[in-house]
């Protein structure tokens, strides 16, 4: 019996710690699954917390207005208060907190608090809290975010610019946010640039320098820089910018066509360019001076009743710090008699090629009538040879052909 009952103990032992391992592996697991139960439960209660109170962000441009709106799921009985970026209070339910005029509390209910902000600054940029008190605190952040638009950007030039040289223009977009674009353009055509920013604060500024090379013709053209911005919605700043290119001077000599006889009057202008502009032009006469009776006025040369003793090569000269030119007039000055050779000589050149055209049209029609003389020649023979046949005379023509036609050939002509 004491076998028994011992080998009973020995079997029972094993199977005890089996049920105890068993039962703690069930509690175990229990406790797992009540906990993720209660984690779920958490979950859904903050996000259901989450939910009272729901807020709007606001993007709105500097100097604009912007609208904070807070929407509660139920508000019966709460505190509502409503803090800036500084956390500090603007309104406790319908209360001012903070003494600052340009925010107004617009609606307040159950369902949502709307506040107005007027003349909004960068300074105002952030986030808004909007707080609910209940039994819990529920609260979600409006993040107001502030726009800069550019003005009309700027232009800067290096140096001056000089004709066969390169000018360097700098697009200038001093404050802006977020960071404009800067493009050239000239004649429609975009000029490829190099962009930089640079961060100051909460602003940036923005730069597009362009370089090209430049001669006289661009002087005055117009090349323009524009700006976009997402705060201007399609529209564009822009700044023209009028292109001042140097070069060096011309000059050049005008006179009335014609030629000059004692007693005539001359006028000569010196027509200049140059940029700078020449501030002087300088008359004289190659290898003597200017007559006394000469009249100078800017850039005109006068010289009344005109005589032999004014020939000369006359010169007009100007300069500017790029250069200098000049252009020459020689003046020869006829008698009378000698004019009217000068001005007769030209119709005698075009008579004399009127009469050598008319020479040349005789020539033709003689050449013309001589060959159509021929043909009425042979014609009016072989007419004769047929009259002759038809009234008998045959023989007496073939007898006689010969001296006949000779006959014939005389009397023709």
């Amino acid at each position: 019996g004491e076998c028994r009952c011992g080998k009973a103990g020995e079997k029972s032992m094993p199977r005890r710690r089996a049920e105890e391992s068993g039962s703690m592996a069930a509690g175990v697991k229990g406790t797992c699954i009540r906990a993720a139960g209660i984690l779920l439960l958490l979950t859904a209660a903050g996000r259901a917390l989450a939910q009272e109170v729901q807020a709007e962000n606001v993007t709105v441009v500097e100097g604009g207005v912007a609208e904070i709106n807070c929407r509660f799921r139920q508000n019966v009985g709460s505190t509502v208060v409503i803090q800036n970026p500084h956390r500090q209070t603007l309104f406790f339910n319908r209360d001012r907190a903070l003494k600052d005029d340009r925010f107004q509390l617009e609606e307040l209910t159950d369902k949502q608090v709307k506040i107005r902000l007027s003349n909004v600054t960068l300074e105002d940029e952030g986030g808004y809290f909007c707080q609910l008190y209940t039994e819990d605190t529920h609260h979600q952040i409006a993040t107001l975010t502030v726009l800069v638009p550019p003005e009309n950007p700027l232009v800067e030039v290096k140096e001056q610019a000089v004709e066969g040289h390169e000018v360097e223009l700098t697009c200038v977009a001093p404050r802006t946010k977020p960071a404009a674009t800067l493009r050239w353009s000239r004649d429609r055509r975009e000029l490829k640039g190099i962009s930089s920013k640079q961060e100051n604060g909460k602003t940036f500024s923005v730069t597009n320098t362009v370089k090209f090379s430049v001669d006289r013709k661009d002087n005055g053209a117009i090349v323009t820089c524009e700006a976009t911005h997402p705060a201007l919605k399609g529209q564009k700043k822009q700044t023209q910018y009028v292109l001042d290119v140097q070069y060096s001077p011309t000059a050049k000599i005008q006179v009335s066509p014609g030629v000059m006889r004692e007693g005539d009057s001359l006028a000569l202008t010196c027509t200049v360019t140059g940029n700078p502009l020449p501030s002087q032009i300088i008359w004289s006469r190659l290898n003597e001076s200017l007559p006394d009776r000469v009249e100078l006025q800017g850039d005109m040369l006068n010289i009344p009743s005109l005589s032999m003793l004014d020939n000369g090569t006359y010169v007009c000269s100007v300069i500017n710090k790029h250069g200098r030119a000049s252009d020459q007039y020689v003046l020869v000055v006829y008698d009378p008699g000698a004019i009217i050779e000068a001005h007769t000589s030209v119709p005698y050149a075009i008579i004399g090629g009127i009469l050598a055209i008319l020479v040349f049209l005789v020539i033709c029609v003689l050449i013309v009538m001589v060959w159509c003389s021929v043909r009425q020649k042979g014609s009016y023979l072989t007419h004769e040879a047929s009259g002759l046949d038809e009234h008998g005379e045959a023989r007496e023509a073939f007898l006689n052909g010969g001296d006949s036609h000779k006959r014939k050939e005389e009397f023709f002509i």
